[in-house]
């Protein structure tokens, strides 16, 4: 199950995504929308300022290789957040280990209501990487159906080999992670179910306890007691 609860058919149309989309050559130095509130694009989208402005942009994450960090950088720290991940663009680059940390990033921002670009330098291998393990994670899809579904919005994405076996691997580990916490749910379930039944019980035997105590007849309650008037031995006796 998708943790947003969409049917079969709205999963297909998040997929698909906008079928009106005419791509152009240039559209490569502009960013796209992926998610309403998560943008991803290269480099050169986060240097105009007034562009970032008008998109609405709060949130920046900032995917380098450590070479470019001369260039590659931090342009607006006073009117934005950034999170800065400095990695090497190669093949042998772990990505799941500094996935969380994005994610953490991303998902924090969106629940203040924030919007969040993220690029690398060209937008093709590296942060589209990261993006598609988001949407894969969001909507709890297949790696197939987050690549299709970045890749219909940013058409020029193409990850390197490295990171495309990464994207795979980790659709098991976000699965495996999203069973773990259905069980440990289903098990704090059950653990409460039996403690307030086991509390009812007790509760019940009590009662019962209580109950094998009480007299038959309270013989506080005078209205229980018959106390016949006293013989006078002188009292006239009457046929």
């Amino acid at each position: 199950m998708n943790p947003l609860n969409l049917t079969e058919e709205q999963l297909r149309s998040v997929v698909q995504g906008p079928g009106d989309v005419e791509w152009r050559y240039e559209m490569r130095r502009e960013c796209q929308e992926i998610l309403p509130e998560l943008l991803l694009g290269p480099f050169v989208a986060s240097k105009s300022l007034p562009t970032l402005q008008s998109l609405g942009i709060t949130h920046i994450v900032c995917i380098r290789d450590a070479k470019e960090a001369f260039s590659v950088r931090p342009r607006f720290p006073e009117q934005f957040m950034y999170l800065v991940l400095d990695v090497e663009d190669n093949e042998e680059q772990n990505l799941i280990r500094l996935f969380p940390r994005a994610k953490a990033f991303i998902d924090e921002a969106i629940s203040q209501g924030g919007k969040v670009l993220v690029h690398c330098n060209g937008g093709i291998s590296l942060s589209p990487a990261f993006v598609v393990m988001f949407v894969m994670q969001h909507y709890a899809l297949s790696w197939e159906d987050a690549l299709h579904m970045v890749q219909n919005r940013r058409y020029c994405i193409s990850p390197n080999g490295g990171f495309l076996t990464q994207i795979k691997e980790y659709e098991a580990i976000y699965r495996a992670s999203q069973a773990v916490a259905r069980f440990s749910s289903n098990s704090s379930n059950a653990e409460r179910t039996v403690t307030r039944r086991k509390r009812e019980d007790d509760s019940d035997n009590e009662d019962e306890r209580n109950d094998s105590k009480r007299p038959l007849v309270d013989l506080t309650d005078s209205r229980h007691i018959h106390i016949p008037p006293p013989h006078d031995p002188y009292a006239m006796e009457t046929s």
